[in-house]
């Protein structure tokens, strides 16, 4: 009866540490594998076996991490002072690195991101900040890159997402913007009194060969005035004469062809 006993003891016991040496990592995750402290290994994903007590697994994630840079001040090259916020994204790409090279990676890359933010925009004037936007992220993001690779982590990205400006600046840059399109606006209309100026002149010129033009012209423009609107219109008897002198013309001109 003791001998059972102790036979159901063992294979209890045997059942227990076979589960406890199982454990299931997810697709996206690895398992840094310590035995007796040592590190032996990555394994992952799916079914693996630990010895118990002897070996022990930190799981790391290679998902895209995410990860928000605070809003802070920072002077430019031109001493305006902004607030700036941007976003960060990396992934671990050497599981062992990131555990054995670095305490809390999350807290070291947020930590870099942010010096490096404050330091890559500080030696551009706001004019470049607003223009060259693509080519700071970049330059960011190379550099933040740098300090990671030893951690075993890569920096995919990095976005400026927010500058606030100081409501004084924003007085000034409105002003220049509103300065700038009442330029481009007189500069528009004067173009457009240059074309017509330059159109009349030719015009002018036609009917100085053509006096009878000037005539007909003229009644063209009282025909379309008395389309519109219902008008009775005086003609002066000089103008007559001239209408009268027009029609001879135009008669002498015909019978000659």
């Amino acid at each position: 009866m003791f001998s059972v006993d102790i036979v159901n003891l063992v294979v209890l016991v045997v059942v227990v540490l076979a589960f406890m040496s199982l454990r299931i990592v997810k697709e996206y995750d690895r398992g840094v594998i310590f035995f007796l402290g040592k590190v032996v290994g990555v394994r992952g994903p799916g079914l693996i076996i630990l010895i118990p007590f002897f070996e022990l697994m930190t799981k790391v994630t290679l998902r895209t991490i995410t990860m928000n840079i605070p809003s802070q001040k920072i002077i430019t090259k031109d001493n305006v002072s902004i607030d700036i916020a941007a976003v960060a994204y990396y992934k671990i790409i050497d599981p062992q690195k990131s555990v054995v090279a670095i305490e809390d990676i999350t807290s070291a890359v947020n930590q870099i991101s942010q010096t490096t933010v404050r330091n890559v925009v500080g030696q551009f004037s706001l004019d470049q900040l607003l223009s060259q936007t693509s080519d700071i992220n970049l330059q960011i993001k190379n550099v933040i890159d740098g300090h990671t690779e030893p951690w075993g982590a890569e920096v995919t990205a990095v976005e400026i997402k927010d500058i606030t400006l100081p409501e004084n600046m924003q007085r000034a840059m409105a002003k220049e913007a509103e300065a700038e399109r009442e330029r481009r606006a007189k500069i528009v209309a004067a173009e457009g009194e240059f074309q017509a100026a330059v159109k009349l002149g030719q015009a002018a010129d036609i009917i100085a060969l053509h006096p009878v033009a000037l005539q007909l012209r003229t009644l063209q423009t009282m025909a379309e005035i008395a389309t519109e609107k219902n008008s009775t219109i005086i003609f002066p008897a000089q103008f007559m004469t001239t209408v009268h002198e027009a029609i001879s013309t135009i008669k002498q001109d015909t019978s000659n062809n």
